[in-house]
């Protein structure tokens, strides 16, 4: 497991060197084998309070939505599934960066908005990615009027996969990324191509990728038969990750 800590005081604001860096981070772990999850977490009060206002002016917004993309695409193109952890407020870019995960645990101190329509400006990922996320009309909700989902909502209306006590937080943390560790590693990165590479597709398309992926890569692994081989000699099985 990828521990990835965001550690910029007091709020984690998001300059552009910060995210460059984080991309950098996840693009790094591609053909790890070894690692099998990213854990993306913070070490402040709040997730992230988004883009920093300096990074926000029309003269460096370019540069700006290039390093943010760049953060996004590497979340979604790593082959290995990208768990994040919110204990705090997760405020414009911060909960688009939430938006991006494959699971999500919280605790009720966890709030999501997307305020950008008070600086007279939108969500250009939160616009798009949201809709699929949440539904369209609480969407449109959130960003006309840049109010805050609470964690409760968020879970309601599955924004984020589970609802922890903050003292329980590091228990529930550890206990889904060593449930996650007990399977191999190459089949996690074939579930993740499957579920993020038909989302969006028409059905009949999303049908045939999904075969293709299962007929041509994972029938391929040796961790396939392994498996196989476990359950008919009743054991654990007992992985390559290859």
């Amino acid at each position: 497991m990828a521990r990835l800590t965001l550690n910029h005081p007091p709020h984690n604001v998001l300059t552009v060197p910060m995210m460059k860096e984080m991309a950098e981070a996840i693009e790094g772990l591609n053909g790890q084998g070894e690692v099998k999850a990213i854990l993306l977490q913070s070490s402040q009060a709040a997730f992230s309070a988004g883009i920093s206002l300096e990074d926000s002016r029309p003269d460096r917004v370019f540069q700006t939505l290039d390093a943010f993309t760049r953060v996004f695409q590497a979340m979604i193109d790593i082959s290995k599934p990208v768990i994040v952890v919110v204990n705090g407020p997760a405020i414009g870019a911060g909960s688009e960066l939430v938006g991006f995960a494959d699971v999500v645990l919280a605790t009720p101190k966890a709030k999501f908005a997307q305020p950008e329509v008070k600086l007279g400006v939108f969500p250009p990922f939160a616009a798009v990615m949201l809709p699929q996320l949440i539904g369209p009309k609480k969407t449109y909700e959130l960003i006309l009027t840049g109010e805050a989902l609470s964690a409760e909502e968020a879970l309601r209306f599955g924004f984020v996969n589970k609802l922890v006590p903050e003292a329980e937080l590091a228990q529930q943390v550890e206990s889904l990324m060593a449930r996650i560790s007990e399977f191999s590693g190459p089949v996690l990165e074939v579930i993740k191509r499957v579920i993020g590479g038909a989302m969006g597709l028409p059905l009949k398309e999303a049908m045939k990728k999904s075969h293709d992926l299962y007929l041509n890569e994972l029938m391929n692994l040796e961790d396939v038969q392994e498996g196989l081989r476990a359950v008919i000699e009743k054991r654990k099985p007992v992985w390559k990750n290859k």
